[in-house]
């Protein structure tokens, strides 16, 4: 496969500018598209297509290690946060 083949395939995007989260730190932000993704599931379903943003943005700035702790604590009922919408 050729370099443009490739680049016309794949669509790289990364979090968009939020201002609540004017830091180079992006722990929070990571955490609150994280939680906010799950509410938007809670209360549209799988199928609201806006909640799909939230995922892309969580995707692109956690660690997967961080997603993966905090999937088994969902899983679990030990998540510290509020997922209800």
């Amino acid at each position: 496969m050729s370099e443009t083949e490739a680049s016309s395939r794949y669509v790289l995007q990364t979090a968009g500018f939020d201002a609540r989260f004017p830091n180079t730190n992006q722990t929070r932000h990571c955490y609150q598209n994280y939680t906010d993704y799950f509410k938007c599931l809670a209360a549209k379903g799988d199928d609201f297509a806006p909640c799909k943003q939230f995922k892309r943005a969580y995707n692109s700035l956690c660690p997967n290690e961080w997603t993966s702790r905090w999937d088994e604590q969902r899983e679990n009922g030990t998540f510290p946060g509020s997922l209800e919408p």
